[in-house]
């Protein structure tokens, strides 16, 4: 696989950003691609440094591009960076122009751990018409849950203010209603979630509200909590559940 790490200015956020990308180096482009996020204490190394994500990625010819979001809950911030705004439209739009990969919908895909697995939800229903696919390990689903903690992160003030995301186009609960009489126009989901992980029974909640709405989800759970160990497992049942061409 050939690496690549980019530090760039970033017109949307006014900050310099980041990301890392893995692409195959043997064969014709371009390759379907998967969108990798982060979680809430990472950055875009993270994936590398914690998985073999780049031998997973090799073995599967697919492209892999990690970009650095913050502590923003890929959402844009009443006081902070726009890190919604970053991931849907600067990121791709950079990543096509600098890597070989497909723009075609059934070769792109988003899966995203904890934080950026509530990331990789959030965008893949709120732009079906870009994934195929959408994956979420341990994902932070229920964002209203974690806003109105007694204890919630202190970025939550930065990110929210005085707004409550409850109904919004922050709240994954809500962006499921607007599938009920359509679900078929979503894209599938893969959801994982350790028994002993602090985030098992909103993501009960989320499998409990997607299978209502009639979505198709690939629902699993096991033994584990909230650690790269079992992340590293996972995003290999992740990669063999991709609709990956000439599967």
């Amino acid at each position: 696989m050939a690496w690549l790490q980019c530090r760039f200015a970033s017109e949307v956020l006014g900050i310099d950003a980041s990301l890392q990308a893995l692409v195959p180096e043997h064969g014709d482009g371009p390759w379907p691609v998967l969108y990798l996020l982060h979680g809430l204490s990472d950055d875009d190394s993270a994936w590398c440094r914690q998985t073999a994500i780049e031998r997973y990625a090799a073995e599967r010819n697919l492209a892999v591009v990690m970009p650095a979001c913050g502590r923003g809950f890929y959402t844009d911030m009443r006081h902070g960076p726009r890190w919604y705004a970053f991931l849907t439209e600067e990121l791709p739009s950079l990543a096509e122009r600098l890597l070989p990969i497909s723009r075609r919908r059934e070769e792109t895909f988003v899966a995203g751990l904890s934080m950026g697995g509530y990331g990789a939800f959030k965008w893949a229903l709120r732009e079906p018409q870009r994934f195929a696919a959408a994956a979420s390990l341990s994902g932070s689903l229920d964002i209203v849950a974690v806003a109105q903690r007694l204890d919630p992160p202190p970025d939550f003030g930065l990110i929210f203010a005085d707004r409550d995301p409850r109904g919004g186009e922050d709240d994954l609960f809500a962006l499921l209603d607007r599938y009920r009489q359509l679900p078929s126009a979503a894209p599938r989901l893969y959801q994982w979630c350790g028994t002993e992980d602090f985030l098992y029974r909103p993501n009960l909640d989320f499998r409990d509200a997607a299978f209502d709405a009639g979505l198709e989800l690939r629902y699993e759970e096991g033994p584990g909590d909230h650690q790269w160990h079992y992340w590293d497992q996972q995003i290999q049942r992740v990669l063999d559940w991709l609709p990956l061409p000439g599967r």
